[in-house]
C-alpha cells in the first residue's frame, strides 16, 4: 500500500477538534487526500500529549489512530545521525524531534506532501536538503 504523504500533529488535532480555527480546512484537506497517510511514534506522543486528560479526545484519537487512516513508521538507531543532522542544520527553526522525524521519513519514503498546520515550518523545510513540500491545506483555505 502506498502512502499518500505525511500527516504532523497540528492536522490531526485540527481533525479531531472542532472548535479548532483549522478544524473545517483540515476536514475539507483530509477528504481530498490519498489514504493512508504515514507518521511517525514522535507525533503519536505529541499527540497524546496534547489531548490529555479527557478522556473523549484520548477515545477520539485513538479511533482515528486505529482507523487504518495513518501507518506509523518505524525510526530505528539506524535513523538517528539523520535526524541529528536535520535538527542542527533546522536549530534556527527551533526543529523539534517529531518534526525531524517527518523529514526523514519523506526522504526515506519519497514523499513530498504533509498534512500540516504548521506551515512556517514545513515551508522552511527541505526533504534531502533540496525539494519542497506540498503542505495541505494550504494557508488560504483557512477560513476566520
Amino acid at each position: 500500500m502506498t502512502a499518500g504523504g505525511l500527516i504532523d500533529t497540528g492536522a490531526i488535532l485540527a481533525l479531531l477538534d472542532r472548535d479548532d480555527r483549522w478544524h473545517r480546512a483540515c476536514v475539507e484537506a483530509f477528504g481530498k487526500l490519498r489514504l493512508p497517510l504515514v507518521t511517525s511514534a514522535a507525533v503519536l506522543t505529541e499527540l497524546f500529549h496534547l489531548v490529555g486528560d479527557s478522556s473523549h479526545e484520548v477515545e477520539a484519537a485513538w479511533k482515528l489512530v486505529r482507523s487504518g487512516v495513518l501507518t506509523v513508521a518505524s525510526i530505528s538507531d539506524a535513523d538517528l545521525p539523520a535526524l541529528y543532522a536535520l535538527m542542527i542544520r533546522y536549530l534556527d527553526q527551533s526543529m523539534d524531534f517529531a518534526d525531524a522525524t517527518l523529514v526523514h521519513l519523506a526522504h526515506r519514503e519519497s514523499l513530498t506532501t504533509v498534512f500540516t498546520v504548521d506551515h512556517n515550518d514545513f515551508e522552511t523545510y527541505r526533504i534531502h536538503g533540496r525539494r519542497t513540500f506540498r503542505v495541505v491545506p494550504s494557508r488560504s483555505s483557512l477560513r476566520d
